[in-house]
């Protein structure tokens, strides 16, 4: 049985690069950063390649200077790769195109983000990825972690074998910083694929005094015309050599990836086109909605330079009447994106003639919910006269009146999965704790997982939110936490600030880190706060860890003892289980530090009941069990100050 593992997006495609890689250049930037810091990582503790020897890392000064080295690395013979994002992408295109021009196997794994225009944003979409389109570099998507894990590899087999260089991306922080379970593919499986009659031609041209040749003329108009469009035949086979290396990952992963894949109903009369992220939670809306008796379907792009002119009409149901295309960039004054305009483009000659329109979505990582693609799918019901051209979703467009109407909330996650949200401060640990947490779920049961951090642009002082999600089923939610068992606040001062029960399901578990007694919790809680907690009977608790993080040395650090809480009051492990693992995950994250580091860390992983005892005495005033008699770990709103009665009258 393939082995699985829980990483993150730069994680995968920094694992997959590493083996088809000699000489990595480097300059980081975010949210690509990861991914050559483990590269780095990894060539420094020895890690071998397919080629049996470890990975040469060169750190620039800048991301130009980085893809400097990518151009005279890939000349001399070596397999090179570099990973950027934004403005750094945007530093490499001089060099793109030289490397395409003179067709060498690069390959750049992209994080893709905004560009920074009229204001710096950190987060993603695909302006970056869509200013390279000319460069003559392939470009391939995906759209999940395990994608990332499979399809990653056919860029670098696919530029070996036609001698053109790839940009292989995907979104940033929505794929690149999300934590999922995937499969992985083993290097012995991957060394099997690589053609190495091509790599050794590839080899065998690079620059030598031993046998020299010809590089960088320069050409007058009278054959640089004709010496452009020499490279066509190259690009006309590409896809097909593209397919040809999905068709072997599908072998070994038992999937069936293609250029572009559609999924929905065989005889769907509306069809939405896009690529990355989205797509996921546009398959669950297709889902839903053809359980209601809709018939809609998606396409996913996968390549998307060459663009598979011939297998996305051949994917595209011939009883399609209305298509959307959904583009995450902008360019302003076009008569539409890049992923429209080559749609329509597509259709021109097609025998189909259906309704195109295109709309603009998910630009600086606004979330995508399938709220918003019901939108999509339902302007495309609408006759063509009424039809918006182009349109917006998940704003309020009432400046260009261009955005499509929400209907309210749409969650389709499956009901069974355990939901949970995470309040922190940036700094204070909280998305470190929760990103180990979601790995110990995912490598120690046989659960599905999912983590996202939405962080705010400050980073270190700023509000992060981690969305954690695990169940028996796979999750495709590339979505926000919409509705959640279980709601933790590390930093008190946000309950004034932030609605953090919004979506806490009835009978959900409300964990509170503060330094209040019962008499300050009463009189400080938000009165809407206090009515919601007792009308949705919430288990509320609340923990000290600052004065625990002090009291053993940690500072301001509670993300030892806030995560134990986790995995305490969600019972997800057995305690006597989780507590090992825990200390065992302490000692790998700060071994690198101190051990006097790592023993204060393991000092609050005490039997969680020490915690909770003066937590849940503050909450409801008893000694011993609550009258009723639950035990602490079951004790609801049921007793002393949090009894309904007694909250309305702490309410008036």
């Amino acid at each position: 049985m393939r082995k699985r593992k829980t990483m993150d997006g730069n994680t995968a495609a920094a694992y997959i690069s590493y083996a088809f890689t000699e000489l990595a250049a480097i300059y980081p930037i975010t949210p690509s950063s990861t991914m050559a810091e483990l590269v780095d990582q990894w060539s420094a503790q020895g890690k071998h390649n397919l080629f049996g020897q470890p990975v040469k890392v060169v750190e620039m000064q800048s991301e130009a200077g980085a893809a400097g080295v990518v151009h005279g690395s890939l000349k001399t013979g070596a397999l090179t790769t570099t990973y950027t994002a934004s403005q750094g992408l945007l530093l490499m295109v001089p060099n793109m195109y030289k490397i395409a021009g003179e067709m060498l196997p690069g390959v750049f794994h992209v994080a893709s983000r905004a560009v920074t225009t009229n204001a710096l944003n950190i987060f993603g979409d695909h302006t970056d990825v869509m200013a390279t389109r000319q460069t003559g570099f392939a470009m391939l998507a995906e759209s999940s972690v395990q994608e990332v894990m499979d399809l990653a590899p056919v860029a670098h087999l696919a530029a070996i074998e036609a001698n053109i260089p790839f940009l292989n991306f995907f979104d940033g922080f929505r794929t690149s910083h999300e934590i999922q379970k995937i499969e992985v593919l083993d290097y012995e499986e991957l060394a099997q694929l690589v053609n190495h009659e091509k790599l050794a031609a590839f080899r065998q041209k690079a620059m030598n005094p031993n046998h020299p040749t010809t590089s960088g003329t320069n050409q007058n108009p009278d054959i640089h015309f004709q010496q452009r469009e020499t490279i066509n035949q190259h690009y006309q086979t590409l896809p097909e050599i593209v397919r040809f290396y999905m068709k072997k990952i599908n072998a070994l992963r038992g999937t069936n990836y293609d250029l572009v894949d559609y999924y929905g109903a065989s005889d769907a009369e509306e069809v939405i086109v896009s690529m990355g992220s989205s797509t996921q939670t546009i398959q669950q809306t297709v889902d839903h909605l053809c359980a209601l008796g809709r018939k809609v379907g998606v396409l996913s792009i996968h390549l998307y330079r060459p663009f598979p002119l011939e297998v996305f009409l051949e994917k595209l149901p011939a009883s399609v009447k209305s298509i959307a295309v959904l583009d995450r960039s902008k360019e302003p004054g076009a008569n539409g994106e890049s992923l429209l305009l080559d749609v329509q483009s597509a259709m021109y000659d097609a025998a189909m003639r259906p309704t195109i329109i295109g709309g603009r979505y998910g630009l600086g990582s606004k979330d995508v919910t399938p709220d918003q693609i019901v939108a999509v799918y339902d302007e495309l019901l609408k006759p063509k006269a009424s039809q918006k051209k182009r349109f917006t979703i998940g704003i309020t467009d009432d400046v260009t009146q261009l955005s499509l109407p929400s209907k309210g909330t749409l969650d389709l996650t499956d009901p069974s999965t355990f939901q949970a949200k995470f309040w922190g401060f940036g700094s204070d640990g909280t998305v470190g704790a929760n990103k180990s947490a979601i790995k110990i779920i995912g490598d120690h049961t046989e659960k599905y997982v999912q983590g996202y951090f939405h962080y705010d642009s400050k980073k270190s002082g700023g509000l992060t939110v981690s969305h954690l999600r695990f169940g028996d089923t796979p999750i495709r939610s590339t979505y926000l936490v919409e509705h959640a068992d279980f709601v933790a606040c590390h930093t008190p001062a946000y309950l004034h600030t932030y609605d953090l029960l919004k979506g806490l399901k009835k009978g959900g578990t409300f964990l509170l880190n503060t330094t209040w007694s019962q008499e300050q919790i009463l009189k400080n809680l938000p009165k809407k706060m206090k009515r919601y907690l007792a009308e949705n009977e919430i288990r509320f608790y609340t923990i000290n860890a600052m004065q625990l993080a002090m009291e053993v040395g940690l500072g301001g650090r509670i993300n030892t003892a806030m995560e134990t809480a986790f995995f305490y009051l969600a019972n997800i492990i057995p305690t006597e289980e989780i507590l090992p693992i825990l200390k065992e995950e302490a000692l790998k994250s700060y071994r690198h530090k101190s051990m006097a580091i790592v023993e204060k860390t393991k000092q609050p992983l005490i039997a969680p009941s020490n915690y909770y005892k003066k937590s849940l005495f503050q909450a409801c005033g008893q000694r011993s069990k609550c009258r009723k008699g639950h035990p602490l770990r079951q004790h609801n709103l049921c007793e002393k100050s949090w009894n309904p009665s007694i909250v309305k009258k702490a309410i008036n």
